[in-house]
């Protein structure tokens, strides 16, 4: 992480506060109906300490093994929080996503969704689950393709019985977000989904025009992270 010494974390969390509550006012809805995830992937424990001194309960990683190293600590601190796991998982990752996380969102694809229902059989534990749906099918993107979405929905539901919350989505960077999202919520819609995670630090607000209940801000919160080639929630 790189160190940020004039970041005010705490200021930054409140303008985005902020302006998800005016975009969700602009688009006539409540702006309680949005909840904000602070993507705290890359950043250590002092970094999130402040954010959650401030009011944030809500926040998100990528990658199991680092959620486990930084995590347990703080949860101990603050029984409270809620964690997201945004990141796209291997499944020999899975059992351990449903130990630690309570909102996974990278369902993507048949043996995930397996092992993930092996795991909550066999721990008791049931965090809500997103289907990640690659609505640019793009080959180097995970992701449902949108015209295999109502089958893998049914599937998680009638086969592997998860506890669908909704659907996750992550536009291509190179093109206008807006399609994408009225893509997502069209299907979730159809499907009885009420969750639609989508949105980052770049287009939330866009987002949230569209029906987003989760948005997923990192960057504009933390700061930038120490890999600039990493995707910037």
């Amino acid at each position: 992480m790189i160190d940020q010494p004039d970041h005010d974390i705490a200021t930054a969390l409140q303008e985005v506060q902020s302006r998800i509550d005016a975009a969700a006012r602009n688009a006539g809805r409540d702006p309680a109906s949005v909840s904000l995830i602070a993507v705290s992937k890359t950043h250590p424990a002092d970094h999130i300490v402040p954010a959650i001194a401030a009011g944030q309960r809500l926040f998100g990683e990528n990658r199991v093994q680092e959620a486990e190293d930084k995590w347990p600590g703080l949860r101990t601190r603050f029984p409270d929080t809620e964690l997201h796991m945004i990141g796209g998982l291997q499944s020999r990752k899975v059992a351990g996503a449903v130990a630690l996380f309570d909102v996974i969102h990278s369902i993507d694809r048949e043996k995930v969704a397996a092992a993930a229902a092996r795991a909550m059989a066999e721990t008791g534990r049931r965090p809500d689950c997103f289907i990640q749906v690659n609505t640019g099918e793009e080959p180097q993107k995970s992701g449902v393709l949108p015209r295999d979405v109502d089958a893998f929905v049914e599937q998680c539901r009638s086969v592997h019985d998860l506890p669908l919350a909704g659907l996750m989505c992550i536009p291509p960077a190179d093109q206008e977000p807006a399609p994408h999202f009225a893509l997502l919520a069209g299907m979730a819609e159809r499907n009885g989904l009420k969750g639609l995670s989508m949105g980052m630090s770049a287009d939330y607000e866009i987002a949230i025009q569209f029906g987003a209940t989760l948005v997923r801000v990192g960057t504009a919160i933390f700061g930038s992270r120490a890999s600039p080639a990493a995707v910037d929630a």
